[in-house]
């Protein structure tokens, strides 16, 4: 029987959440296909992170680089919409969105029309110098504001803190408990750790440092492989995956059935031999 996490959106205490990174859409420089096109692969990845046995997934316009800061174009926002949508009508599947750059009031507007449950924020407190510029304000002020505005406060907001692809030489005197306590003051739903850039191991010692210093779920956000599932999860709520689940453990390529099992087998172990959080 499984346990709640902190976070009801998650029916157990240990939770897997895959990435669908959606084809590039319409305006950005790779952008090659029909929205509908673009959904019916999504929808096809969506289906094999639900029969692999995942707990929830993650929509994001990863294939849209470079990215730029918001506000984002309206098709950017229409076309995720759509993309979500489709999703949502053919599963019910635990939803998150995502929009790079700086599109977490975007994200939220997409997770409202489509019945989503989370969105994933980079950016909530202090200021960053990411790969894509200067990220200058907090977005959490904002944020939950808009939030409350348009009657979102069902849908969680999940945070990153010492966001990968970044510098933060300017917040260098900010420790990660520093940020973990301004993230649950700020009103951050759960605290998302990762490594330095896509795919890179989250340290398990950032981890256990930021478990300590908050009561908010803990998500991983970057690095995770199926050994090192049960390490994680002495620490984690729920571990993001992107990269090793895709063909040859590149993120832009398709997911990977058979990578996808073998993760799954990983978390179903650790889960057998890793106490549960109520």
């Amino acid at each position: 029987m499984t346990t709640p996490t902190r976070n009801s959106i998650f029916h157990r205490s240990h939770a897997i959440i895959g990435m669908v990174h959606v084809d590039a859409l319409p305006g950005a420089p790779a952008s090659a296909r029909a929205v509908r096109e673009i959904a019916a692969r999504a929808l096809a990845e969506a289906r094999l992170l639900h029969e692999a046995g995942f707990d929830g997934l993650i929509l994001e316009n990863m294939h849209d680089r470079p990215y730029i800061n918001a506000p984002h174009g309206p098709q950017t926002t229409a076309a995720m919409t759509a993309i979500a949508c489709r999703i949502r009508d053919a599963m019910d599947l635990v939803m998150g969105i995502q929009i790079l750059s700086r599109g977490e009031r975007e994200a939220l507007g997409v997770a409202l029309a489509c019945d989503a449950q989370f969105i994933r924020c980079e950016n909530f407190v202090y200021a960053h110098i990411a790969d894509e510029g200067f990220l200058p304000d907090a977005a959490a002020g904002p944020l939950l504001r808009y939030r409350r505005e348009i009657v979102a406060e069902h849908i969680k907001v999940f945070c990153d803190i010492k966001k990968k692809h970044a510098s933060h030489a300017i917040t260098t005197d900010i420790t990660l408990t520093d940020a973990a306590h301004t993230a649950e003051f700020f009103g951050a739903d759960g605290l998302i750790v990762t490594g330095a850039f896509t795919g890179s191991p989250t340290d398990p010692a950032d981890l256990q440092q930021v478990r300590q210093a908050t009561t908010l779920p803990v998500l991983v956000g970057s690095g995770v492989t199926s050994d090192q599932v049960p390490g994680l999860f002495r620490h984690a709520d729920a571990l993001i995956v992107g990269s090793s689940i895709k063909h040859d453990g590149i993120w832009s390529n398709p997911i990977d059935p058979a990578r996808c099992r073998t993760l799954i087998q990983a978390a179903d172990s650790a889960r057998g031999n890793t106490s549960s959080r109520a």
